[in-house]
């Protein structure tokens, strides 16, 4: 867990991941709206229905607004040192949502209704819940006055890791709109990595660092899910 005592900006390490990024909301839009979807279902020997536009459209709005706002929280909110490796494997995973959701909704053939109005609501939610945790957190730190505090107030008073709860929700409205089942496995993966890698690992740097006030919150807080877990 050294890496969340470095703080460093690490600009070129940034500005490779938003350069790849970029280059694959280049490649959704191929995949959407300019047959590129088509050639690679049929490379791969799928079959290929005429789909949907609207919810093609839908899916490239998410992904807009999923670039700008992971681009404003890694350059404004993220202090941490960035490794190398981490600025190749960090795009490589926003790959799964940037272009395995278009490749799964190419052949969707259902027409936008009330689910995908639930969708939308669910992506608006837990892009909230992501950003707005993640904002007061960054704005409590700066008082000089709790300095050496483990923070467990605003969003996070709900749930421990509720920025992760607010990843997965937003994941999984991409997934809806796909209506293909296979999408199901792209939250479920997340899910799994926070529960089983990501939570576990910060939750033993956060008991060593905070001792008795992470024991405190770790009692009376939910691990993930408000209310439920």
């Amino acid at each position: 867990m050294d890496l969340y005592t470095q703080k460093t900006k690490s600009i070129p390490q940034k500005t490779v991941i938003i350069i790849i990024e970029i280059a694959l909301i280049a490649l959704s839009y191929w995949i959407l709206f300019k047959g590129g979807g088509e050639v690679i279902l049929k490379k791969i020997g799928l079959n290929v229905s005429t789909g949907e536009q609207e919810s093609r459209k839908i899916i490239i709005v998410f992904s807009l607004i999923v670039f700008v706002r992971m681009t404003f929280m890694m350059l404004y909110l993220l202090k941490r040192k960035i490794p190398w490796e981490e600025s190749f494997s960090v795009p490589m995973a926003f790959a799964l949502y940037f272009i395995g959701f278009p490749l799964l909704v190419i052949n969707r053939a259902i027409p936008i209704d009330g689910v995908d109005y639930g969708a939308i609501l669910i992506f608006i939610l837990g892009s909230g819940l992501n950003t707005v945790s993640e904002l007061q957190r960054h704005f409590w730190k700066k008082h000089s006055e709790n300095k050496g505090q483990l923070y467990t107030v605003g969003l996070f008073k709900y749930a421990m890791h509720i920025n992760y709860f607010g990843d997965i929700l937003w994941v999984a409205a991409y997934a809806i709109i796909t209506r293909n089942y296979y999408a199901i496995a792209i939250p479920m993966l997340l899910l799994c990595l926070f529960v089983f890698w990501n939570i576990p690992t910060l939750d033993k740097y956060l008991a060593q660092h905070y001792k008795g006030q992470f024991e405190a919150y770790a009692k009376k807080t939910k691990k993930l899910i408000p209310f439920i877990y």
